[in-house]
């Protein structure tokens, strides 16, 4: 006899500073395993979890979905349990019951990352913001560079295993680097439908290299139209990466954290450059 699923969407954020990423890897500390381990202890039964994509090590999300199938309704506050129960960086931000059997990770028709930059040592934005300590980064050519990305769909010259996946192909909707009023801190922004593995934070790893004069406008736009990988690859820091928003034809919810927008919009305020 087969019995009849519930699927619900699970809406939450995580630090991801104490963990391997998203995906469950044994004898590693990951935010899937966390959370399908508190899930199931629980609702007493073992129970399997589908995640809307993958983060690296160390990366946040300050919005992320997750999906799991139900055989039968719980009779009590899941929502506060589960709360209750999991450590104080991964949240629960929305519980919502599907129709039918959406997925997760395939159903996302758009996904927004923000990286975040200061050049001063500061121990209140350590592990939320990444600490490059540069002086008089070029920020006419690394917006130069930021523009580009959107001309092109094949990121195959921005991911260290290309070969890993069914191609490289990313359709990148927007594309933004911002400032601080003060010039001290900098937020690089990205929207598409799919991100290949730290393609983020080689972006950006090279759009520094740009603003420092190691790597000029024209080479970044090589490796977009030669589709080529460079033998020696430099990501970013992982801290200062976070999947702010994750989108589905049939559900648009804003980040349930003010975190993240507190540091898009800094009371003193940025300017897109």
């Amino acid at each position: 006899m087969n019995l009849i699923k519930l699927r619900y969407f699970i809406h939450i954020g995580y630090h991801g500073t104490k963990y391997s990423g998203w995906q469950k890897h044994p004898g590693v500390l990951n935010v899937q395993e966390v959370l399908e381990t508190c899930i199931s202890r629980v609702l007493k039964k073992p129970v399997t979890i589908v995640g809307c994509g993958r983060t690296d090590a160390q990366v946040h999300a300050s919005q992320f979905f997750f999906h799991m199938d139900i055989e039968k309704e719980w009779k009590f506050d899941l929502f506060f349990r589960l709360n209750k129960l999991l450590p104080a960086d991964i949240a629960l931000f929305d519980i919502i019951k599907m129709e039918g059997l959406p997925h997760a990770r395939f159903d996302a028709i758009e996904r927004t990352y923000d990286y975040f930059i200061h050049t001063y040592k500061d121990p209140f934005l350590n592990g939320f913001s990444s600490y490059y300590p540069e002086k008089n980064l070029d920020l006419e050519k690394m917006k130069a560079a930021v523009a580009l990305l959107t001309q092109y769909n094949d990121y195959r010259g921005f991911c260290k295993s290309p070969d890993r996946n069914d191609h490289t192909i990313c359709h990148i909707n927007y594309a933004g680097l911002f400032a601080h009023q003060n010039g001290d801190k900098f937020r690089f922004q990205i929207t598409a439908n799919r991100f290949l593995g730290k393609m983020v934070r080689i972006i950006m790893g090279r759009l520094l290299d740009i603003g420092r004069g190691k790597l000029s406008v024209d080479q970044f736009e090589y490796y977009l139209i030669n589709k080529e990988t460079p033998s020696i690859i430099t990501p970013a820091y992982p801290q200062g990466l976070y999947l702010s928003k994750v989108t589905y034809p049939y559900l648009n919810l804003q980040p349930g954290t003010t975190f993240i927008t507190m540091l898009q919009n800094n009371v003193d305020g940025w300017h897109n450059l």
